[in-house]
């Protein structure tokens, strides 16, 4: 098992940038996958990005393909999620989540942050 905190949203403009951190304690964090959902109001739990126990792989949602950038610490415990060049339908509360192996589907992980609400503005 491992627990997880978000931190590091807001209120931003478009063209802005975030950094969201991810702090996991419990079990052993390099031996999880990695990845980051959101979920606006009124729709499903969305994939972002995820990455591998190495930080060697990663793979986007094509909506964030080019402004977003996952990125781990093994040693510190913590992932991270650049965001670049914001718009306004990035807006949701982000999650961050650990599973077992390489997947896409919320189902798929296991473990989940209280999620971190980042709000974009025109």
């Amino acid at each position: 098992q491992v627990q997880l905190v978000e931190s590091g949203g807001g209120l931003v403009q478009a063209g802005d940038s975030l950094r969201l951190s991810c702090a996991a304690s419990g079990r052993t964090f390099s031996g999880f996958v990695m990845g980051w959902f959101r979920q606006a109001p009124g729709k499903e739990r969305e994939f972002v990005a995820r990455i591998n126990r190495s930080g060697v792989l990663t793979y986007y949602t094509d909506s964030v393909k080019g402004r977003f950038t996952i990125s781990r610490d093994n040693a510190k415990n913590t992932v991270s999620l650049q965001m670049n060049s914001l718009k306004p339908e990035d807006t949701a509360v982000y999650y961050c989540a650990a599973g077992p192996v390489i997947a896409t589907a919320p189902g798929s992980y296991n473990y989940w942050g209280q999620g971190t609400q980042v709000t974009v503005s025109s």
